[in-house]
């Protein structure tokens, strides 16, 4: 069941760190739980034999169809393996969903910052007759939405316009079948939601066939699906 027949007659020191972990895999299911309880079991893996392992437990808990609590730092782990996700932040509950869900409709600013490779923006945008200002490009806000709001995009929800939201591009990552964009606001007035993050970064996916250089700028707007709102003071979720 764990693939580890070639390696019966090694000693533990001898045994990759997968396959350590495919060991203490075996050591539980032979007890026959009820429940898996998994406490960061990939933490120490590299980031290949991490991939690969997170696959091999996903497709034996389906086997097995046993419940299986999954504790991680690593989102892309929770989304990935997860039926449902559970975020917590300082010991308190935040939301609780499909990772669907989670990605989709984050119920405050903090969930929607930690689910999602790479991170949402969250910007700090002021509010001037019923929209925020993201330099030239406008968002509908509620009434209630005070002064400020959070903006939040994902890099996928920004398209190029000839005049929108200007990103003073800093640094480009060419993936092959994507490439995302890091920079800064060009508009002073627009500040990251976390302004004690001085590393914060805009960051947009764009065209790999056609990239745009280092010390250029970009301007984008962003498809209305694709925008959250979160009160500024809270956190909390407005859209």
């Amino acid at each position: 069941m764990l693939d580890l027949e070639p390696y019966l007659d090694r000693k533990p020191k001898a045994l990759s760190g997968g396959q350590r972990q495919r060991v203490a895999m075996g050591r539980a299911i032979v007890r026959e739980p009820q429940v898996f309880l998994m406490d960061e079991p990939l933490s120490n893996l590299d980031a290949k034999l991490r991939v690969a392992t997170r696959t091999q437990i996903a497709a034996l808990q389906r086997r097995l169809g046993i419940t299986t609590v999954y504790v991680t730092h690593d989102q892309v782990e929770a989304m990935t393996m997860g039926d449902r996700v559970a975020v917590l932040k300082d010991g308190l509950l935040q939301q609780v969903d499909t990772p669907r869900n989670l990605y989709d409709n984050p119920k405050n600013a903090f969930v929607a910052g930690f689910i999602g490779s790479p991170a949402m923006n969250l910007l700090m945008a002021p509010v001037a007759n019923g929209v925020a200002m993201l330099g030239a490009f406008s968002v509908p806000v509620p009434a209630h939405a005070g002064n400020n709001v959070i903006v939040g995009i994902r890099p996928e929800g920004f398209t190029p316009a000839s005049d929108g939201f200007h990103v003073l591009v800093e640094v480009v990552e060419e993936l092959g079948a994507d490439a995302f964009v890091y920079g800064k606001p060009a508009d002073p007035t627009v500040k990251f939601a976390n302004s004690t993050d001085e590393g914060a970064q805009v960051i947009v996916r764009w065209d790999p066939k056609n990239p745009p250089k280092p010390g250029s700028t970009i301007s984008v707007v962003a498809n209305p699906a694709a925008i959250h709102l979160f009160d500024a003071v809270s956190g909390e979720r407005l859209k």
